[in-house]
């Protein structure tokens, strides 16, 4: 198989620290030599083999942009890229970056207890402990604040009632950073997987992220100790937080998707002979590359600039939404026109294109199209126009 040829077609190389690019490079490396050959096994067979979060926890990646307990202490930036090489592979990578790293670890690193961080972070980083998140509910998806999971209070004890459901990891997590309310206020809790009263069903019938295990959570009478609180917030602004640091993720990741569909149909077209050419030869071709070119780099140099102003603390939850918006829009896109160059072959399996094209309708709903326009409308007008 003819080499991955990355396309920088601005050089925005040049702009990334030589820290950024080794750790980019690190992670090009190992999944062109680990995963890129065994991904389309494993989404036939729908498994995600836990030794990849271990070997991804060994490479530093998880908590990557914390300084203590284990972290890396990367910028946002070198995370950014990170993340555009997992997805480039397939989207259930950057997931379980997204979910171990920004939801898991992050809630801990900020609103977790001192003996909670010392307990937990460390092994998490690592990749030894297996985390998931659990906020969406099945009749509570874009509107988390009306959630039916709810604690109650029960001497040295809470007592955890409700279903979470979409959960990444959540079938072979070691615990869960679960958001339910307490007294009327949504609170973190720490459950862990074998706490009574807890379970992880995985959702099978996927035609989407097939290789990532997906789940949902039940929590019947759960019973966890009341130091597993996360102590240091209270109401939505903790899971939106973590959840703006998991959709910048996602603005890099969708990038990797659309370079790798980008990358398989310029060899395509060169090799794919019609009329007793190469199909690259046709107008209508190079419109295509042209114009998935133009978009792959527009969406990178958004990407670079949201990642320099994350690394200075200067962007806004509202730029994430553009980036995450727009360049997951753009890889949807470019996967499509990826299987129409492609023609018929493009839902084989031989190609990556219609798993990229699969996967990327499931990131388009991870915060909707719809949620993230009301989120900028809002910052346009100064109206909410959510209820």
């Amino acid at each position: 198989m003819e080499k991955y040829k990355p396309v920088d077609f601005y050089n925005v190389d040049q702009h990334f620290s030589e820290e950024e690019k080794m750790v980019r490079e690190l992670v090009r490396s190992w999944v062109d030599e680990t995963i890129i050959p065994n991904i389309e096994e494993y989404n036939e067979k729908g498994i995600f083999p836990i030794k990849i979060i271990r070997d991804m926890g060994e490479m530093g990646l998880f908590g990557c942009y914390l300084n203590d307990y284990g972290g890396a202490g990367l910028s946002h930036t070198a995370y950014g890229l990170i993340c555009q090489e997992l997805e480039r592979a397939d989207s259930a990578l950057r997931s379980c970056l997204s979910i171990q790293g920004s939801l898991s670890i992050l809630p801990i690193f900020l609103y977790g207890s001192e003996t909670q961080k010392k307990k937990y972070l460390p092994r998490m980083i690592k990749g030894e402990l297996i985390s998931c998140f659990g906020l969406t509910e099945p009749d509570h998806g874009s509107d988390p604040t009306n959630m039916a999971t709810k604690a109650v209070r029960n001497g040295d004890s809470f007592i955890l009632n409700g279903a979470k459901m979409w959960i990444t990891n959540g079938t072979i997590a070691d615990m869960a950073i679960v958001w339910a309310k307490l007294d009327g206020e949504i609170r973190g809790f720490i459950v862990e997987k074998d706490d009574n009263g807890f379970s992880a069903p995985e959702m099978k019938g996927k035609h989407s992220f097939k290789s990532s295990i997906t789940s949902e959570l039940v929590f019947q009478d759960c019973k966890i100790p009341v130091d597993r609180l996360l102590p240091n917030i209270k109401g939505m602004k903790g899971p939106l937080k973590c959840l703006s640091q998991a959709r910048f993720g996602i603005v890099w990741g969708a990038i990797g998707s659309a370079m790798c569909c980008y990358d398989a149909s310029v060899k395509y077209a060169k090799s794919r002979i019609m009329f007793k050419k190469p199909i690259a030869s046709f107008q209508l071709v190079q419109n295509k590359l042209s114009w998935m070119l133009r978009e792959i780099t527009k969406a990178q140099l958004l990407a670079y600039h949201l990642g320099r102003a994350v690394d200075s603390e200067s962007a806004s939850p509202e730029m994430i939404s553009l980036g995450k918006m727009n360049n997951v829009d753009m890889a949807c896109k470019v996967a499509r026109t990826a299987r129409d160059i492609h023609g018929a072959n493009g839902i084989l399996n031989e190609y990556p294109v219609m798993r990229h094209m699969a996967n990327l309708e499931s990131v388009s709903l991870q915060g909707t199209h719809d949620i993230h326009n009301l989120i900028l409308g809002r910052w346009i007008t100064g109206i909410s126009a959510f209820d």
